[in-house]
C-alpha cells in the first residue's frame, strides 16, 4: 500500500535516511514499499540492496514534480521500466523542460496521477488515479468514482513525526529562499505525510476494498533487482569474440614484448611474468588487461601521449603490454598491491590522456 515513499534524496523535501526509512517500513508492519524520490533515483540501488537484508521487497520509481507540484508518480514494473523512468527524468532535467500533466507512454512502468491532478482524460492500461486518505471523504464527487478499476491508494510518506515535519518545512523555506513564516502551503507537504502503521492505513481504506485490491495487484506485478558486488557487471566478459581464449592471447602479447622491455631476459623477470599470469588467469582478469591494452594500442597508433599510473604500475604484465612505462622489477614494486587473491574489489588502471585526445579515446 506504500506507493510513494521519499528519503532525503528528495532534496529539500524528504527527511528519512535510507536506513531510517527501512526501519520505519519494518516497524510499522509492512513487507513491501515503493521508493519514489522526487525527481531523483540516487537512493534506489542502495535501498533495494539493504531491503533484501531485512527481508523487505523494495520497488523503485520516481515522483515527478514541477517544483513542489506533483504531476504523477512512476513505478517501475521491472528493470526495463526503471530505465524508461530514468531516461524520461534525465531528458527533462538536462534540458530544463517542465513535466507535462499527462505522462508519456511507458511499456514497463505504471503511472499514478494524484486525483487532484487528474482532469478526466482517458487512462491507458498502465495508468491509475491515486487517492490519498484525505480524498476519501470527497469520493462521491471525484471523477475517479466512475473508474473503480483504475483507483489505487496513494498515501505519501516523506518524514517521521513532528520533529521531522519541522525539518521539512525549514528545508522547503531554504529551497524557496524565503522566510519560514512566508512559506506558502503549496510549497510544503501536509503534516500527514508520515508512515502510518499498516493496520491503520488499511483501516482508512476499509470502506473501499477495490482500492486495496487494485493497489496490492499493482505491487504484485512489480519486481526489480540488481546484481551487487564490486566484481560484478563491471567489464566486458571477453575481449575476443565469444572469449576465444583471451588468456592465450594475453600470453602471446606478453611474449612479443619481452625482448622490447627486457633485452637481457633474467630468471627473475620470467618468474614474475609466470606468477602474475597465474593470478590473472585464476581471477579471470585477462579480458580486463586486453581491453586496456587495446585502448593504449589505439592511442599509440594516433600518436596520442598517455601515462599509465597508480597501482597498475606494479604489474609487469601491464609493463609488457605498454599500459604503463614503469618497470616493477627495477623499482621493486609488489604486484599484490594491484591484484591479489584476497582482494574483494576489481582492479583499475589509471590512464591519463591529454584533453585534446580524451574525447576520441572515450
Amino acid at each position: 500500500m506504500l506507493l510513494n515513499c521519499h528519503t532525503y534524496y528528495s532534496f529539500c523535501y524528504g527527511t528519512f535516511s535510507v536506513e531510517r526509512l527501512l526501519n520505519e517500513v519494518q516497524s510499522k508492519g509492512y513487507n513491501e514499499f515503493v521508493l519514489t524520490d522526487i525527481n531523483n533515483t540516487s537512493a534506489c540501488l542502495e535501498t533495494i540492496r539493504l531491503a533484501k537484508e531485512k527481508s523487505l521487497k523494495a520497488l523503485a520509481g520516481i515522483d515527478f514534480r514541477n517544483n513542489a507540484q506533483q504531476q504523477y508518480v512512476g513505478i517501475a514494473r521491472n528493470n526495463e521500466g526503471f530505465r524508461e523512468l530514468n531516461e524520461h527524468l534525465s531528458r527533462h532535467l538536462h534540458e530544463g523542460i517542465p513535466f507535462d500533466p499527462v505522462a508519456p507512454e511507458f511499456n514497463h512502468a505504471y503511472i499514478v496521477y494524484p486525483q487532484s491532478a487528474y482532469k478526466g482524460w482517458a487512462l491507458r492500461d498502465h495508468e491509475f488515479i491515486g487517492i490519498d486518505i484525505k480524498d476519501l471523504v470527497q469520493w462521491p464527487f471525484l471523477r475517479a468514482r466512475n473508474q473503480p478499476g483504475k483507483v489505487v491508494a496513494l498515501h505519501t510518506v516523506s518524514f517521521g513525526g513532528q520533529l521531522h515535519y519541522n525539518a521539512h518545512r525549514l528545508l522547503r523555506a531554504i529551497d524557496a529562499n524565503t522566510l519560514l513564516s512566508k512559506l506558502g502551503r503549496e510549497q510544503q507537504a501536509l503534516g500527514s505525510e508520515i508512515m502510518l502503521p499498516k493496520d491503520e492505513l488499511y483501516a482508512a481504506y476499509r470502506a473501499f476494498p477495490f482500492i486495496i485490491d487494485n493497489t496490492e495487484r499493482l505491487l504484485k506485478n512489480c519486481s526489480i533487482d540488481f546484481t551487487y558486488g564490486k566484481l560484478t557487471n563491471k567489464n566486458k566478459k571477453h575481449f575476443r569474440p565469444e572469449g576465444e581464449n583471451d588468456m592465450e592471447f594475453l600470453k602471446q602479447e606478453c611474449e612479443k614484448n619481452l625482448q622490447y622491455r627486457y633485452p637481457d631476459l633474467s630468471d627473475e623477470v620470467k618468474a614474475r611474468v609466470e606468477k602474475e599470469l597465474a593470478v590473472i588467469e585464476k581471477m579471470q582478469f585477462a579480458s580486463y588487461f586486453l581491453i586496456n591494452w587495446d585502448i593504449v594500442r589505439y592511442a599509440r597508433e594516433k600518436n596520442y601521449y598517455y601515462v599509465g599510473r597508480g597501482s597498475g604500475a606494479n604489474s609487469i604484465i601491464a609493463y609488457l603490454l605498454r599500459i604503463t612505462d614503469v618497470d616493477p622489477i627495477e623499482l621493486d614494486l609488489y604486484f599484490e598491491r594491484f591484484i591479489n587473491e584476497n582482494r574483494t574489489n576489481a582492479p583499475d588502471f589509471d590512464i591519463d590522456f591529454s584533453w585534446t585526445d580524451r574525447d576520441d579515446i572515450t
